[in-house]
């Protein structure tokens, strides 16, 4: 989930990464690969394409007890992760070098409305405070504290209108997969796919694998969109003390040939650690990481170096918007 970007993109990239906080899975589109615009592809690192299903299980060493991994849910029940982005990315074109950089800070809510007997549920997806930093080659420093008294800078109105309002109304099943999405807010710009990891259909062993195949369409030069094929892999590492880490890396199974395309798919590409609690049915941590490069995207000597990495860690009690320059207050 994106917000429009009414600046001329100029801060893309540190809206994405205010919205990456709402699922951890995002989407985005652009044709032309100015830096600010490569840094608003970058942003939305977790993407999943809409139309996709789980494949098979791998049993790849799997042995010993097996678990059921669902997402649990209750009537009533406010879920709260605190989730943080970081994105550096730097190109390189006909000698010309921009840099851009963005942080964010941010309070994802699911506030429960109904569970149903099968286990899925209806829920309000909001964000309940954001900060934001940003900063670009030749630009002074953007920064956004939703919890300032402070009028937000240009560009950043409609973020500021968002904050604490349910921006949309989700049903989710109990394996992650989103059945049905009524968007609430006018200023946030739907995304289609996944809104959450997705799990195996069947009990899995550790060291057993599930696979989530789905498309992601690229804009070429030409104007044409080309459906590259990709492929994300899920191993249940281990299971400690009721938690279970999963790891997970993306493979692009489409051969390329085109650096361009290869430019606007390295957001795609996630590889980290998820830790699921499986007694209480919800996600306590992610850490995903990302170094790549790409070499002739907009001219033989082009180059653009890419670094990002998402955290997501769920808090057990609820917590105030904290305060500019200080921590969060516990209830």
């Amino acid at each position: 989930m994106l917000f429009r970007d009414n600046s001329h993109n100029r801060l893309g990239l540190l809206r994405g990464s205010y919205l990456l906080l709402g699922s951890g899975w995002g989407d985005s589109r652009g044709t032309k690969a100015s830096c600010t615009q490569l840094a608003g592809w970058a942003t939305v690192l977790l993407a999943l394409a809409a139309g996709a299903g789980l494949r098979g299980l791998r049993a790849e060493e799997a042995a010993g007890p097996t678990y059921l991994l669902r997402y649990k849910f209750q009537q009533d029940d406010v879920l709260q992760w605190r989730v943080t982005h970081r994105a550096n990315v730097r190109t390189t074109v006909a000698d010309v070098e921009q840099a851009a950089e963005t942080n964010s800070v941010s309070m994802k809510i699911w506030r429960i409305r109904e569970v149903r007997p099968d286990g899925s549920c209806v829920f309000d997806q909001s964000v309940q405070d954001v900060r934001m930093m940003q900063r670009l080659s030749g630009r002074s420093e953007v920064r956004f504290d939703s919890t300032s008294s402070d009028p937000p800078p240009v560009g950043f109105e409609g973020v500021a209108k968002t904050v604490g309002k349910p921006l949309a109304r989700i049903t989710l099943d109990t394996r992650g997969q989103v059945l049905h999405r009524e968007q609430l807010e006018d200023e946030a710009f739907q995304t289609p796919g996944l809104l959450t990891v997705p799990l195996p259909e069947k009990p899995v062993a550790v060291g057993e694998s599930w696979t989530f195949p789905y498309e992601v369409e690229v804009p070429l030069r030409s104007g044409a969109i080309k459906r590259v094929k990709v492929q994300q892999k899920f191993t249940l590492e281990s299971v400690k003390s009721g938690v279970a880490e999963i790891g997970l890396k993306t493979v692009v199974l489409t051969p390329m040939d085109d650096p361009l395309v290869e430019v606007q798919l390295i957001q795609r590409i996630n590889e980290g650690k998820v830790r699921f609690d499986v007694d209480a049915g919800r996600i306590v941590s992610q850490e995903m990481s990302l170094e790549r490069s790409v070499v002739g995207f907009q001219g033989e000597t082009s180059r653009l170096q890419y670094a990002t990495r998402f955290e997501e860690e769920f808090v057990s009690s609820p917590v105030t918007a904290a305060r500019p320059g200080g921590a969060s207050k516990r209830e």
